[in-house]
């Protein structure tokens, strides 16, 4: 296997130490409209993806605004990156205010041609841990496409729902969630990129922060459900301003079925499995 072959990756691995601090909770909570944690109090779910991250210089930044890759990623010259879904299996809650460590390792690297062209599949292993202890273990999937027209509409229709919540993503949320999460992904935030270089008719929502909203409305609709596992799969982008809704039903007993998009259909879908 060549060093250029992506799957040369697979298995490299970095540590990331970070604090859970007051001042970003607080600028998380404000962006989505939370209160902030109290001191030790365990964090909402999802908020640790504003944390652990490895600041880059500009220098070291592609025109995407992603880091150049070739690093820890393996590269991907001439496509587009997106976020396309991931798993997470939550042990323990991560306490606000307190010191935390993620282990992120890259464990498949797979080639496949879709619809529009190649895409390259990488999946990372994320463990964080606090005290010691395994806190949250989450698999995440990148896929890099070759530039294409993106799907605008996934053909699959919003159903009924036990419970649903409207969103309207405003520039300002875009650009403030990619601020907190310190993603410097251009179709975010820069509306003649994502327009004129990547082929989108507006901004992009973030798919984290879809399934964000989507895992919150659950929560708020079950307080005293204790989360147990958590899958997410994106099927097409959200635009903003357009308003989207987040919803979902009981599927059976502990386990939901979550989903966003509007009129255009489908956007996000997700499972959870609760206590």
């Amino acid at each position: 296997m060549s060093a250029t072959d992506p799957r040369a990756w697979i298995g490299r691995s970095q540590r990331t130490d970070d604090l859970l601090s007051h001042n970003l909770l607080t600028r998380i909570a404000a962006t989505l409209g939370e209160q902030t944690p109290a001191q030790g109090s365990a964090l909402p779910p999802l908020w640790h993806w504003c944390f652990f991250q490895e600041p880059q210089p500009e220098s070291a930044l592609g025109q995407d605004g992603h880091p150049a890759r070739g690093g820890f990623l393996p590269p991907a010259d001439g496509r587009n990156r997106m976020w396309a879904g991931g798993r997470l299996d939550f042990h323990e809650p991560l306490r606000a205010g307190a010191a935390a460590t993620c282990v992120s390792t890259v464990i498949a690297v797979e080639e496949k041609a879709g619809r529009t062209g190649q895409l390259l599949f990488v999946t990372l292993c994320h463990e964080y841990f606090q005290d010691g202890r395994l806190a949250l273990r989450e698999e995440q999937d990148i896929v890099y496409r070759e530039p294409s027209p993106p799907r605008l509409s996934s053909g699959e229709a919003l159903v009924q729902g036990d419970w649903r919540e409207p969103v309207t993503p405003s520039p300002t949320l875009l650009f403030r969630y990619s601020a907190v999460t310190f993603n410097g992904h251009r179709i975010h935030y820069d509306h003649p990129y994502v327009t004129a270089t990547e082929g989108y008719p507006g901004l992009v929502v973030h798919g984290p922060l879809i399934a964000t909203l989507s895992l919150r409305a659950f929560c708020r609709a079950h307080p005293a459900a204790r989360l147990r596992h958590f899958s997410y799969r994106g099927l097409r982008p959200l635009i903003a301003p357009q308003a989207f809704e987040v919803g979902g039903r009981l599927s059976a007993p502990g386990r939901a079925e979550l989903w966003a998009g509007n009129q255009a259909g489908l956007a996000q879908r997700g499972d959870v499995q609760f206590d």
